[in-house]
């Protein structure tokens, strides 16, 4: 029995760390041989070699075997590239173009099952220069000072001029173009807080700087253009002297983009009054931001080549191309009016439009390359522009609410103090500790180079859908304070915005479903997109060589992955990997180690299982993409801890987050064993990954509650919470007000208490035509003082929880300009 026990854990060892062939082959031999010994009895005696005991070394006797590459090839690679070959998923050349283009982050050691914590503890922390430092501090925080919201989104419903030309004027246009060609050359890192300063004070005014930031034609000349292209159009881009947009979508190609209708034909035609070669273009685009505005369209669309004019063949592929909104027959609609916003958006459309072939981006040799340098781009912009606003809005929400929270009463206390508020608050607490700590780890892989593809999308969703929430709770806290619209409104623009942000870059149920994890299988797991490209490879010689290879690896991967998760969820994560030196976070690190294991087998059974079929499987894909969000969140927050100089005072926020993290990725992968189309698969997968059942459980109410001071009390802690967004102290300034009120507030408290006591006991009345303070003053309840700090107090409490409220004359005009517009779509249908 000790022998069977210590074989089974050697091989269970092996299994494990995926021991090569050969270890395997040896270590079963000498079992086999130890056990016809009977050298475990302690009796030596020779070997026999009847019938049942030559079967014994069959097993030792096929892996040895299976070691020599013409056998393994011959009994096992060979069928399994024939099996594999009609059930492994299909990829397109669009689909490859976009797998291709970003890279592989902390993703790919989630998806191994045993992640390398220092590749996540080498990225840098926050780091700004000099130079980008002073920008924050300076241009940034005095353009959120001259930023108007109510005269933005309501009075005129544009962006007034001295904003654009300050943001033209400082170059924040221009922030991703390097210094060489006129632009401030700015890190990803500092590109995020920038953008994020600016979303937490005005979503409009932050979306116009965002969009020439992110995909756009200034990222593309950069990287892809011409030498004069990139000489002409970037030092003016920087400058503001050209306002760019970017015309991708179209009403029958959102999402599917390789089903755009918007075509180009490579002909000759007269340009300048010469023949010239070039493209003659017909385009109908919408949902174009900054569109209404812009001077310089760059373009996408499907080229053909009926002729070869080019040499690539007839259909060349998506291409882009740069046309200035000034050139003939180029049409820019009028505006869009998303979720009642400002930001300048619109459609355009293009009929039999010539442009010379120099106006391609890259030129006439980046002809068919446009969907690769889209998603290249793509791939890095998401991972910035998205996050930074969303995470921004999700800190504001969680500053303001917890201001007014503290300054509102109800039955005679805050209602900050109510358990029934403070469950909203602690999630607002958790949602802006956690986005801004996914935040700043992705900025940092995108500064460093990376362009995380699979990071970038569930970065997209995820702090979107958080600010999503974050949005919703701060509405309730604030109740009909919130709902009624006006200049003292700070939460209604956040409130409208947040759909935008869920739809752009295709809506997050595409981006969940599709993209995160059924694209993060492909291109994060150490061995599928390997396999799937040597089967695709046309030399078949080639492709075996890269299938055995690839193969082998999968099947070391995949047994490794059933005996570590089985191992490590019996021993409750005690063996998992931890990062040295990380002290009481150390059973967090382990645990997340632990299901990623889990989570790296079910990945790779979805595949095995699943093959082709994956991309149709979208609620099990999405509750997969959920649980590698959590995983890489909570990875984050754990790194943020330490990037912040593990601060005493944030530990109980960190077992927070970390327990709300693992219990959602917990659900997530449950939900998939519950759902998996294969009935036993379903038994198998429940005992190797809860082979006791739900390990994890969600915070508890008395953790939430002791977070809540962070927020609450103004201080280090709570500034350290919303960091990097825009605060006001002006008292004139409705989020000012708040802050100014907090502070009068809490000094006042000592002299409220007073007052209250007295008040309960019927020695002060507290009604309207009564001055209580006098009163409280003659009794000898208040000092003079602290009736005048008291009335100082509350004037501004009245003041910050006023609602605004309208002559009707005052709303009026808005409703003309609506029958106005009603009027002229009427006449444009009628014609």
């Amino acid at each position: 029995m000790l022998f069977v026990v210590v074989l089974v854990a050697v091989l269970w060892v092996l299994a494990i760390r995926r021991a090569p062939l050969t270890v395997w082959a040896g270590v079963i031999a000498i079992a086999t041989f130890l056990a016809q010994s009977d050298l475990i009895d302690g009796v030596a005696r020779a070997p026999e070699f009847g019938a049942t005991q030559l079967l014994a070394w069959i097993p030792a006797i096929v892996l040895a075997l299976l070691t020599l590459p013409a056998v393994r090839r011959a009994v096992l690679i060979k069928p399994a590239y024939g099996l594999l070959k009609g059930t492994l998923p299909k990829v397109s050349d669009t689909e490859t173009q976009a797998l291709e283009a970003g890279t592989v982050g902390f993703d790919a050691e989630l998806f191994s099952g045993r992640p390398d914590w220092d590749k996540l503890r080498g990225l840098p922390p926050i780091v700004l220069t000099n130079e980008e430092q002073a920008f924050l501090d300076g241009p940034t925080e005095e353009l959120c000072g001259m930023i108007d919201d109510w005269r933005i989104r309501f009075t005129e419903r544009e962006i007034p001029q001295e904003i654009w030309d300050f943001v033209a004027q400082h170059g924040f246009l221009g922030m991703l173009i390097s210094k060489e060609h006129g632009g401030l050359g700015f890190s990803a890192q500092a590109q995020s807080l920038i953008l994020g300063k600016i979303a937490s004070r005005s979503p409009d005014v932050s979306t116009i700087v965002m969009v020439p930031n992110s995909l756009g034609p200034g990222e593309l000349i950069e990287k892809y253009g011409t030498t004069e292209q990139k000489h002409h159009y970037l030092p003016r881009l920087a400058k503001g002297e050209e306002i760019p947009c970017f015309a991708l979508t179209g009403p029958t190609s959102g999402s599917d983009a390789a089903a755009m209708r918007d075509i180009g034909h490579v002909c000759r035609g007269l340009y300048k009054g010469q023949e010239v070669l070039g493209i003659r273009l017909n385009w109908d685009k919408r949902y174009i931001t900054l569109g209404p505005k812009a001077t310089l369209l760059g373009l996408a669309f499907r080229l053909f080549d009926e002729d070869n004019l080019l040499g690539k063949g007839t259909d060349v592929g998506i291409t882009l191309a740069l046309i200035p909104t000034s050139h003939s027959g180029v049409e820019i609609g009028r505006r869009h009016l998303p979720c009642g916003q400002a930001f300048p958006n619109g459609p355009t459309w293009g009929k039999d439009v010539f442009i010379p072939m120099t106006w391609v981006i890259g030129g006439q040799a980046q002809a068919g390359n446009g969907w690769r340098m889209l998603m290249e781009c793509l791939a890095a912009g998401r991972a910035i522009s998205l996050p930074s606003s969303a995470t921004a809005g999700t800190k504001a929400m969680l500053r303001l609410t917890s201001a007014y929270a503290r300054i509102r009463k109800q039955f005679g206390i805050p209602i900050a103090r109510m358990d029934g508020i403070g469950e909203p608050l602690a999630r607002l607490v958790e949602s802006a500790y956690v986005n801004e700590a996914g935040r700043a780890v992705t900025a940092a892989m995108v500064s460093r180079g990376e362009r995380p593809s699979v990071i970038s999308a569930l970065m997209k969703y995820q702090t979107t859908e958080r600010m999503r929430r974050a949005v919703n709770d701060a509405m309730d806290i604030h109740g009909g304070r919130a709902i009624c619209d006006g200049p003292h409104n700070y939460l209604l623009s956040p409130y409208q915005m947040v759909p935008v942000g869920i739809t752009v870059e295709g809506a997050n149920i595409l981006t969940r479903t599709l993209i995160t994890f059924a694209q993060g299988a492909l291109r994060s797991h150490p061995h599928l997109y390997d396999e799937v490209k040597a089967i695709q490879n046309p030399d078949r010689v080639a492709g075996l060589n890269a299938f055995d290879k690839a193969f082998c690896g999968h099947i070391s991967f995949t047994i490794s992955n059933i005996a570590g998760a089985l191992f490590h969820n019996l021993t409750f994560g005690a063996f998992a990997g931890t990062p040295d030196n990380v002290g009481m976070r150390e059973r967090w690190y382990r645990q997340v180690s632990r299901q990623s294991r889990n989570f790296a087998l079910l990945a790779d059974m979805m595949v095995i299982s699943l093959g082709g079929g994956l991309k149709t499987q979208q609620k099990l894909t999405g509750r997969m993409a959920d649980a590698l969000s959590e995983l890489y969140l909570v990875s984050c927050v754990l790194k943020r801890f330490e990037d912040d100089g593990r601060p005493p005072s944030d530990k109980p926020l960190v077992e927070l987050a970390a327990r709300n993290g693992l219990f959602r990725c917990q659900e997530a992968l449950i939900g998939v064993i519950d759902n998996f189309p294969m009935m036993p698969m379903r038994f198998i997968l429940s005992v190797l990954v809860f082979p006791f059942g739900r390990p994890y459980r969600p915070a508890s109410d008395r953790l939430a509650k002791s977070i809540l001071p962070l927020a609450l009390e103004p201080g280090e802690a709570r500034d350290r919470l919303t960091r990097y967004i825009y605060v006001s102290d002006d008292a004139d300034d409705a989020g000012g007000l708040l802050e100014v009120t907090l502070t009068k507030v809490i000094a006042a408290e000592p002299a409220e208490k007073k007052l209250e006591r007295a008040i309960r006991a019927g020695t002060v009345r507290r009604y309207h035509g009564l001055d209580w303070y006098a009163e409280a003053v003659s009794k000898g309840v208040l000092t003079q003082a602290e009736a005048d700090q008291l009335r100082d107090a509350d004037q501004h409490v009245a003041r910050a929880i006023a609602v605004d409220h309208f002559d009707p004359a005052e709303l009026k005009p808005n409703y003309e300009v609506a029958d106005r517009s009603e009027s002229r779509l009427a006449s444009r249908a009628a014609e």
